[in-house]
């Protein structure tokens, strides 16, 4: 599949999930590195900053992307010859994709510690990190049941709810607006998420927000299971995250929506959780409280002060 190719299927969510879209704009690039030939070095260098920049414009929301990018570039970046550019990068990519997958069998083995026994949980939106926690757990028989919601308008709930049967877990579906009616009854609200700012909001699938409101008045806890690459490194110089406006057919039908002249469809993809409202961080280095979000970015992303330019 060519770099090109990537980038649609990402644009398009036929790739979905930051852990996912990072790892295949990883293994594009590298590809797209290897089919390079005849080049020298700055030549070589510029191409893979071309490609780079081309897959970052794919989901401006998913820091995973940037992140994955930089980690896998930053040798490259460094080199002195065209040899060893093309060996960092292939190194970066084998050793970037090793590493996010390994992430989310710690994530669950940490995750399941600090679920309680007999659990009902909450979840939303469809979360491989947040998943492995309540199947971690569920292994332990540390879980009663699951509610889960729809998640509009793409409906990756409907993922969610597939692994949590597949894993023999009592699962409860919901439509997204049933999530406060239903809260007095769980323990705990877990979900993953997109991007961590380093005052430790959370940027996640629309509508999370207003259910970590329902889980804040009901005193129920909320947890965020985060690899360390969705930590968002440029808010530490005040930029915002850019909020994902996706096309309005996702949410309406064109056909319908055209006779609706006086109509405007609106369908942010991600909102953005206070760090007020979030109780845990769970990552694949450990267990953190939302205000220490800035020791993981600056102590495992490897972002320098240099690169906020």
């Amino acid at each position: 599949m060519s770099l090109e190719d990537t980038a649609e299927k990402i644009r398009t969510m036929e790739i979905r999930g930051a852990a996912l879209i990072a790892r295949a704009a990883v293994e594009a690039l590298c590809k797209y590195g290897e089919e390079l030939g005849g080049l020298a070095l700055p030549q070589f260098k510029e191409e893979l900053e071309k490609a780079a920049a081309v897959l970052l414009a794919t989901r401006p929301t998913a820091v995973s992307l940037p992140n994955a990018l930089n980690i896998v570039m930053k040798d490259v970046r460094n080199a002195n010859t065209i040899a060893e550019a093309r060996e960092a990068l292939r190194l970066g990519s084998i050793e970037f994709i090793r590493d996010s997958k390994e992430a989310l069998s710690k994530i669950a083995e940490i995750g399941a510690r600090h679920i309680p026994e007999d659990a009902v949980i909450m979840t939303h939106c469809n979360s491989q990190a947040a998943i492995g926690c309540i199947i971690e757990a569920h292994r332990q028989g540390k879980v009663r049941e699951v509610y889960a919601t729809e998640v509009r308008p793409r409906n990756q709930g409907l993922l969610t709810i597939k692994a949590l049967n597949d894993a023999g877990i009592k699962t409860n579906f919901i439509v997204d607006s049933a999530a406060r009616f239903y809260m007095k009854k769980v323990d705990l609200f877990i979900t993953g998420t997109d991007a961590v700012t380093v005052n430790g909001a959370v940027v996640n699938k629309i509508g999370t927000s207003q259910i970590a409101l329902a889980a804040r008045e009901a005193r129920v806890p909320m947890m965020v299971a985060a690899e360390t690459f969705k930590f968002a490194p440029k808010t530490i110089a005040g930029d915002l995250i850019k909020i994902e406006e996706r096309d309005s057919s996702e949410v309406l039908d064109k056909k319908i929506a055209g006779d609706l002249e006086n109509v405007t469809i609106k369908n942010p993809a991600f909102d953005v959780t206070p760090a007020d409202f979030v109780d845990l961080i769970i990552t694949e280095k450990g267990a953190i409280p939302p205000e220490m979000a800035y020791i993981i970015i600056r102590d495992y992303l490897g972002w320098e002060i240099g690169d906020f330019r």
